[in-house]
């Protein structure tokens, strides 16, 4: 069974940072060669798609609204994967999941207030 658990939100001001986490078990991120994203539900709207990254050739995609302020990326022996978000807005505000394959964790609150 997979178990994706995310962790590094917070409150933070406009046009701040902050840096995601997601360990996951259960599958091995050296052997794995599909689908890795992150989502993001705001309240009182639908799931949308933030970034993904393909792993069997490391192809990166973005929602145009983050494009040049979000990372996303990998670490395979550390089974991570990790999403930068810099020049935060108010609009960023959500729940934020990340999604392996099938898999999806908990989420983790990110707040861009001042």
């Amino acid at each position: 069974e997979v178990n994706l658990v995310e962790s590094g939100g917070g409150l933070v001001q406009p046009g701040g940072s902050l840096r995601l986490s997601c360990v996951a078990s259960g599958v091995s991120f050296s052997r794995y060669k599909s689908s890795m994203s992150w989502v993001r539900q705001a309240p009182g709207k639908g799931r949308e798609w933030v970034a993904s990254l393909f792993a069997g050739d490391d192809t990166i995609t973005y929602k145009d609204s983050v494009k040049g302020r979000f990372t996303i990326s990998r670490d395979n022996a550390e089974n991570t994967l990790y999403l930068q978000m810099n020049g935060l807005k108010a609009d960023d505000t959500a729940v934020y999941y990340c999604e392996v394959g099938r898999w999806r964790g908990q989420g983790t609150q990110v707040t861009v207030s001042s």
